[in-house]
């Protein structure tokens, strides 16, 4: 049988291994100069391959519909992918938070090793081959016309172009745009793991650079007074506002809360941060205290280096109205009060998201109605199968979003 695979990411390098291992002759289309690009980039470059959680938990952490993954879950899971990258000599390890990486630090490493299977299975890879328009008949797939003017015919296709994050890696939305003129829906492509822009810009700027570990973060609608995520580990500020893992991951939630473009604008959700989150308000009082006991004759702004930050103490004080270069034992019992507070719930309003080009991945595709779960193949068109970030299924960060490639990828490529 002969496969035509759309776009050579991880998804489609999986579909085109799981293919070629069942007997077909399979040809993957790139429209980049080499497979791969976006997976250099996963993981700041070290590639987080997979999560080493029971696959039971990866619906969890999938709040762009995960039930729509149970069957490509069960076909391939994160033991088959380590698996595979082993069988070719590649070690992997744990790092805290279940994330698994190669021992080499380098997501080169990962792509050289699923370009070594590939080889061996004789996958034909066309590269800088742009293709335009599935060849349909009778409802049915049956070829592509690629780089404008040449033909392939095939018995099957799969379409792994992934969303629009990152355009310079080729994620431009070509397949969006392939599926659509099929009949597909497509559900309004999101930025979704992605940095948040704040209301207090300026603020921001002055903390810009500052990586906080250990915080815990509560993101709230107060118009309905209603928590909508809540998470605890690294963030960090910058010149737009805040990143880092807990932000990143608390976009997954927000992309699809209802209303949120309006609530941004006015400035309904509000993003608090306990700056100390294994104190209770009662001892952290204790603490400042004794702090303020022995710094009773400095100034205040040279009084909490111990607690916090240099770049933050400023933007504290300005907040409270405490004048900065007040000695210590003028401060009265109120404003320590208040000083306790700000640092268990510092509070900004988000603005926004970053744009979609800054996204890790995107939210929203091909409607997940218009594919079969068990097959991925197209219940509008035969013999059309989707893998990958183009199906309206997306994760948070930590190697979730990686695994649906592979998963629906493998699931892709076996039917």
């Amino acid at each position: 049988m002969e496969v035509v695979i759309i776009g050579g990411g991880p998804a489609g390098m999986l579909a085109g291994i799981k293919s070629a291992e069942e007997g077909n002759s399979v040809t993957i289309f790139e429209k980049n100069d080499n497979l791969g690009k976006k997976l250099l980039i996963t993981g700041k470059g070290r590639c987080n391959i997979t999560s080493s959680l029971n696959m039971s938990e990866f619906i969890n952490n999938i709040p762009g519909n995960g039930r729509f993954l149970f069957s490509a879950f069960e076909n391939f899971t994160n033991t088959d992918i380590i698996k595979l990258l082993e069988e070719e000599g590649l070690e992997v390890k744990e790092e805290r938070g279940n994330r698994i990486f190669p021992v080499t630090d380098k997501a080169i490493d990962v792509l050289n090793t699923l370009l070594k299977r590939i080889k061996k299975l004789k996958i034909d890879i066309k590269l800088k081959a742009k293709v335009n328009r599935i060849i349909v008949k009778d409802k049915k797939a049956i070829g592509i016309i690629y780089n404008d003017t040449e033909k392939m015919y095939a018995d099957k296709i799969i379409l792994a172009t992934g969303g629009v994050s990152y355009p310079v890696t080729g994620s431009t939305g070509d397949g969006y745009d392939m599926a659509k003129e099929l009949g597909h829906t497509i559900k309004e492509v999101r930025p979704s793991l992605v940095p948040l822009e704040i209301h207090q810009k300026n603020e921001c700027k002055r903390m810009q650079g500052l990586s906080l570990r250990n915080v815990g973060i509560k993101i709230t609608d107060i118009e309905k007074n209603k928590l909508i995520y809540e998470d605890f580990g690294e963030m960090i500020f910058t010149h737009f506002g805040v990143s880092g893992p807990v932000i990143i991951s608390s976009s997954a939630h927000l992309v699809r809360y209802k209303n949120i473009e309006n609530l941004f604008k006015d400035k309904k959700i509000v993003l608090s941060i306990d700056l100390k989150p294994a104190l209770t308000r009662e001892k952290l009082d204790d603490r400042i205290l004794r702090d303020f006991a022995e710094l009773k004759n400095k100034q205040v702004k040279n009084s909490l280096d111990k607690l916090l930050p240099q770049k933050l103490i400023p933007v504290v004080l300005d907040r409270l109205g405490i004048d900065k270069n007040k000695q210590v034992n003028e401060i009265t019992k109120e404003e320590r009060i208040n000083i306790v507070e700000i640092l268990k719930k510092f509070q900004l309003n988000i603005l926004g998201f970053r744009p979609i080009e800054e996204a890790i991945i995107t939210s929203g595709g091909i409607s997940i109605k218009e594919i079969d779960p068990k097959t991925m193949e197209s219940k509008i068109i035969e013999n059309l199968y989707f893998a990958g970030e183009i199906i309206d299924v997306d994760a948070y960060t930590g190697g979730f979003n990686l695994q649906i490639a592979y998963s629906t990828g493998y699931t892709a490529g076996t039917n």
